[in-house]
């Protein structure tokens, strides 16, 4: 099943190309780009992610969304500081 998330956004509105943001999640340029695609990842990979993009970990359910959810009632994510 595809997964909903908000990666491929939140890498670009940072100006970050995949190269950086898969070099400081510490996984293949491959990975990331599997997962903008909406594929499955382990939740150790998000986790590196989540942090890589300077957020916490407990806005792990607004990055990685269900496809369930309703996306207009989420509010702006601002990384962690």
């Amino acid at each position: 099943m595809a997964e909903t998330n908000c990666v491929r956004q939140l890498r670009e509105n940072m100006m970050m190309s995949k190269a950086e943001l898969a070099r400081k999640a510490s996984v293949t340029v491959q990975t990331i780009d599997r997962i903008e695609k909406g594929k499955e990842c382990r939740v150790d990979t998000k986790r590196k992610i989540i942090l890589a993009l300077g957020y916490k970990l407990a806005d792990r359910s607004r990055i990685f969304m269900n496809e369930e959810r309703d996306e207009s009632k989420v509010a702006p994510l601002k990384p962690a500081q």
